[in-house]
């Protein structure tokens, strides 16, 4: 193994055993259980019980989704405690969670309505569908952890003692 690669790999291992990795594992997993009551929620509206357009289905899958999502990411990622602070913590993380949901909404009626155009199959509509949604907050998810780990839940540094 060459020095450039070993000095990669111990970087990494040394990486492995730091908070902000485990920080980073948690807000994955937080990700993770977001996306498949997400994804769930898409199929269960949109195929299911046919509420609305895949659009509309996305929506309030999303919604539903975002609320769990606050609190695990609040609570376990990032280790806060106590109530949350409106404008600090709240306003902006529903601000971001609003930009994500036009976004991964536009993306999903864009899959739709190319799907019934050319695919003219429910199975392969739907597929498009979901990957339109996962393909969406799959390209957010980084700019959201640099956000939530730099702005929206930093812990105050403690006043020093006098």
């Amino acid at each position: 193994m060459s020095l450039d690669v070993r000095t990669a790999v111990d970087r990494v291992r040394e990486f492995r055993s730091t908070p902000g990795f485990a920080k980073l594992w948690r807000y994955a997993t937080v990700s993770v259980i977001s996306t498949v009551l997400t994804l769930g929620g898409l199929y269960l509206f949109f195929r299911v019980l046919k509420v609305g357009s895949a659009a509309e289905s996305n929506v309030l899958a999303s919604s539903i989704a975002t609320v769990p999502s606050y609190y695990l990411n609040r609570t376990w990622a990032w280790g806060k405690t106590g109530r949350s602070h409106v404008m600090r913590e709240v306003v902006p993380f529903w601000v971001i969670a609003a930009v994500s949901l036009v976004l991964s909404t536009v993306a999903v009626g864009v899959a739709d309505r190319e799907a019934r155009l050319h695919l003219h199959s429910h199975v392969l509509e739907t597929i498009a569908v979901e990957a339109a949604n996962f393909g969406t907050y799959a390209v957010i998810w980084v700019g959201k952890f640099i956000l939530f780990n730099k702005v929206l839940f930093v812990k105050p540094n403690p006043e020093p003692s006098a």
